[in-house]
C-alpha cells in the first residue's frame, strides 16, 4: 500500500488517541507522539508513528509535506451550533449589558422569537450562503466537522427549510455537517397559550423529518419557562421511537433535573449544564453522557461557568463546543472557546485538546471515523504555527492554526482558504 500523501517532521503530534485512565479524573489520557509522521491513501490514515516515515509507503506519486517541526492535533469537532438562522441580535446588547434576564427578553417578543421571524423569511439561498460564509471561517480556525442544529423554525416548513440546507451545506462545502433536530428550541408566538399543541406540531415534525432522513439528533431546550421535565422526556421518548438520537440543553439557567433527565434516557449528550446538581453530575457519569460545555456562552452573558473541573474528576467525558448561534453566543471562533476553558475553567491544554477531538466525535456518535489520529480513520488534522503545544494556550486571541487538512486534502494553506 502506497500513501497519496506523508506528513512528516511533525514536531508534536497530538492524536488524541485514548489511552487508558491513570485515575477517574485522569482527562489528559491521549497519546502523543514526538517527531512523528502520517502516511494517508485517499481520505484515510494508513500509517503514524514517531521518526522517519517507512520508505516502502512512498512512490514517484507520493505527496510529501515538510510540518517543519510544528504542532498537530486532529481536526476539530465543533459538536454544538446552531449554524442555520438568519438576522442577527445586536439590538439586544444594551439590555444584556444591563442585566435584563434572557427570559425576560424572550417574554417581549425577542431573543430567539425575533430569529424565528427572519428564518421564516429567508430563503434557502439566503441561509446556505450565510451559513457557508461561517463554515469558511470556521475552516480557518481548525474546525473539520460540525453539529448543527434547526430549531428557528418553530413549524414544519422552515424547520424542514433549516435541515435541507444542512444536507446542501453537507454535499458543497468541505466541512462535514451533522444534523440535529431542534423543534423544541421555544413555544413559538402563535402556540405561545397552547404549549400542548405546539408539543403535537413537534411530533409531527419529528415523523417528517425521519422520514426525509434529514437529521440524525434530536434536541431539547428543558429549561425554565420552555420545556420542562415532563414535556421533555415526552418529546424526547416519541424521538427515539422515531429512530433519533438524543441530546438535550439541560440546566443552562435553572437547575432544573434536566442533567438527571439525560442520565434517565441515556442521551448522547447533555448541553450547557451551568446550573448542574451534584446529583445529575453523577447521573452523567452513571449513563456514560457526555457533557458538552459552551464556555464562551457563559463568557458573552457574564454568567457562572459549568462545574467543569467537578466533572472531569468525577470522572465524566467533557466535550467543548462554540454553542455559535445569533444570540447568546455568536462565537464562530473555537480558539477562543479554547482560550476561556484554559483561562477561566482551568482546563489543562491536553484536556481541551481531548475535549474538542475524540470527545466531540463521541457528542455527535462519530468517533470510530474522526477525532483522532488512528490507523483505518479519516485523516481530519491541524498544522498549528508553534512549535509548543502550550503555546496555543498561553499566546491568547489570534489564529493559531497554519494549515487544515480534511479528508486526507487540504483546505486551509497559510492560514487561507484554498477551495
Amino acid at each position: 500500500m502506497k500513501a497519496d500523501l506523508i506528513v512528516y517532521n511533525i514536531g508534536t503530534l497530538v492524536t488524541s488517541k485514548e489511552l487508558e485512565r491513570k485515575s477517574i479524573g485522569d482527562m489528559e489520557n491521549i497519546e502523543v507522539l514526538k517527531n512523528a509522521y502520517i502516511a494517508i491513501e485517499k481520505e484515510n490514515i494508513i500509517s503514524i508513528g514517531e521518526g522517519n516515515y517507512p520508505v516502502e509507503l512512498k512512490d514517484e506519486k507520493t505527496e510529501l509535506f515538510n510540518a517543519e517541526g510544528k504542532v498537530i492535533t486532529p481536526g476539530i469537532v465543533d459538536s454544538h451550533t446552531h449554524l442555520v438562522h438568519y438576522g442577527s441580535r445586536e439590538n439586544e446588547l444594551p439590555l444584556k449589558i444591563k442585566g435584563v434576564p434572557y427570559l425576560e427578553i424572550l417574554k417581549q417578543g425577542g431573543g430567539i422569537l425575533s430569529t424565528v421571524r427572519n428564518t421564516r423569511e429567508a430563503s434557502k439561498e439566503q441561509l446556505f450562503n450565510k451559513a457557508y460564509e461561517v463554515l469558511n471561517r470556521m475552516a480557518k480556525f481548525g474546525v473539520t466537522t460540525v453539529e448543527s442544529k434547526s430549531g428557528y423554525g418553530l413549524n414544519m416548513e422552515t424547520e424542514i427549510k433549516q435541515l435541507e440546507v444542512n444536507k446542501e451545506l453537507n454535499k458543497k462545502h468541505p466541512l462535514e455537517i451533522i444534523s440535529t433536530f431542534l423543534g423544541a428550541h421555544a413555544v413559538p408566538e402563535e402556540y405561545i397559550n397552547d404549549k400542548k399543541k405546539y408539543i403535537e406540531e413537534i411530533i409531527k415534525m419529528l415523523k417528517k423529518v425521519k422520514e426525509k432522513d434529514l437529521a440524525e439528533f434530536c434536541d431539547i431546550f428543558c429549561e425554565d419557562s420552555v420545556f420542562d421535565i415532563e414535556e421533555s422526556r415526552y418529546i424526547l421518548n416519541e424521538a427515539k421511537k422515531e429512530g433519533f438520537k438524543l441530546k438535550i440543553h439541560a440546566d443552562e439557567i435553572v437547575s432544573l433535573g434536566g442533567a438527571e433527565l439525560a442520565g434517565e434516557l441515556q442521551t448522547v449528550s447533555a448541553e450547557h449544564l451551568m446550573a448542574i446538581s451534584d446529583k445529575g453530575i453523577d447521573e452523567l457519569v452513571k449513563n456514560k453522557v457526555i457533557a458538552n460545555i459552551l464556555p464562551a456562552t457563559s463568557f458573552n452573558l457574564g454568567k457562572n461557568y459549568a462545574p467543569v473541573r467537578k466533572m472531569i474528576n468525577k470522572g465524566v467525558t467533557v466535550a467543548l463546543s462554540t454553542d455559535y448561534n445569533p444570540g447568546s453566543c455568536p462565537c464562530e471562533n473555537i480558539q477562543f472557546v479554547m482560550n476561556i476553558a484554559s483561562a477561566q475553567i482551568k482546563m489543562t491544554p491536553l484536556e481541551i485538546i481531548k475535549a474538542t477531538t475524540i470527545n466531540g466525535a463521541k457528542a455527535i456518535k462519530k468517533e470510530n471515523k474522526i477525532g483522532s489520529l488512528e490507523v483505518g480513520k479519516q485523516a481530519d488534522f491541524i498544522i498549528y504555527d508553534t512549535h509548543n503545544l502550550n503555546y496555543i494556550f498561553y499566546n491568547i486571541g489570534i489564529n493559531h492554526v497554519n494549515d487544515v487538512f480534511k479528508k486526507g486534502k487540504i483546505i486551509v494553506k497559510n492560514k487561507k482558504l484554498v477551495f
